[in-house]
């Protein structure tokens, strides 16, 4: 039985929390939280009388000796509480992004190169039910060479939003918004199908919410490989609800568009489409998320009790967090906060 830790008693924690509940060789022994009202609500929700409350990492660490911690926190906290862990020994599950900036991320990979705990990373649309499919239009059908991909993000984030959590809208303390945020996940599937980008142009901007936070609120990306394919990525928090993800990739032969739990496949010569609808079955996620939390984290302990390779491990996600640098990079994201 692995003896696990929740640390940040947030909205997001709910999420780990559930899947966490459905596994057998795992019990959540701690909850912490500087609020310690947050971890309270939790404890007496999903704890079992063994289970405690703390208000730091540190303590919880110090009193329970977990196998695991689950990193639920503000951004800028997701690096220096990993390596605590890890050079103890504890295996980490964090959200993303896996730091907000590349110093941070490099501090994590000399921390992970030395561990000998698993650190997984909360990519979970990799396990959504669309993407299987997609994946397996791609290996099983003749559609030729891939060209490109492109991308929409349009979700809602009003003042009050930021207001909730102070860290929130702030480059140092959140990283940014509406990518590392919100379309990281989008990206992270872009390139998992196209590689690592050759160039990155990008222009961001805040539309909605000047004053409120510094960070961006709207971007954009032109993104270039090899062999001449070429992605465009668009997102935005200042839509008027959270819409389903947009997601199509174009090929030689025919088209894959990913939108909600659809995948069409479209025949370039013929015109005529094949959709799949995949059954949304995950609780406690919203729909607009992806609903792919609970296969993650599953294979995230599958990953330790087995003594194999995570699939969502620090090198996986390395390209997807170096472009979102790059990114941040060509737009020039100091201009948002006047720096």
């Amino acid at each position: 039985m692995l003896r696990v830790g929740i640390v940040g008693c947030g909205n997001i924690a709910d999420v780990h929390i559930k899947a966490l509940s459905k596994l057998k060789d795992v019990r959540i022994c701690g909850f912490a939280d500087p609020v310690i009202s947050k971890a309270e609500r939790y404890q007496k929700q999903y704890g079992d009388p063994e289970s405690h409350v703390y208000e730091s990492l540190g303590k919880l660490i110090a009193h329970e000796k977990p196998d695991a911690i689950h990193i639920c926190t503000p951004h800028a906290l997701h690096v220096p509480m990993a390596i605590t862990a890890l050079g103890q020994g504890i295996h980490v599950f964090m959200e993303k992004p896996p730091a907000v900036s590349s110093e941070q991320f490099e501090e994590l990979c000399r921390a992970q190169a030395e561990a000998k705990a698993h650190l997984g990373i909360c990519f979970q649309n990799r396990y959504n039910l669309t993407t299987d499919k997609a994946n397996e239009l791609m290996r099983d059908r003749n559609l030729g060479k891939l060209l490109g991909g492109r991308a929409f993000v349009t979700w809602r984030r009003e003042a009050g939003y930021y207001e909730e959590c102070s860290w929130k809208g702030s480059f140092e303390e959140e990283g940014g918004s509406a990518l590392i945020n919100q379309a990281i996940h989008t990206l992270d599937l872009l390139l998992s199908w196209l590689g690592e980008p050759l160039e990155v142009k990008a222009t961001m901007a805040d539309h909605h919410l000047q004053g409120v936070i510094e960070t961006e609120d709207t971007f954009e990306a032109f993104l270039t490989f090899e062999d001449g394919k070429r992605a465009l990525l668009y997102g935005s928090n200042a839509w008027v609800e959270d819409a389903p993800i947009q997601l199509e990739l174009s090929f030689e032969k025919g088209r894959i568009r990913i939108e909600d739990d659809t995948v069409t496949l479209t025949d370039r010569v013929t015109g005529e489409n094949e959709s799949y609808v995949l059954t949304f079955k995950e609780d406690g996620t919203k729909r607009y998320w992806g609903e792919g939390h609970a296969r993650c984290i599953t294979d995230f302990y599958d990953a330790i009790l087995k003594n194999r390779p995570y699939r969502n491990d620090l090198s996986s996600v390395k390209n997807t967090f170096r472009t979102v640098m790059r990114i941040y990079e060509s737009a020039g994201r100091s201009n948002l906060c006047g720096k």
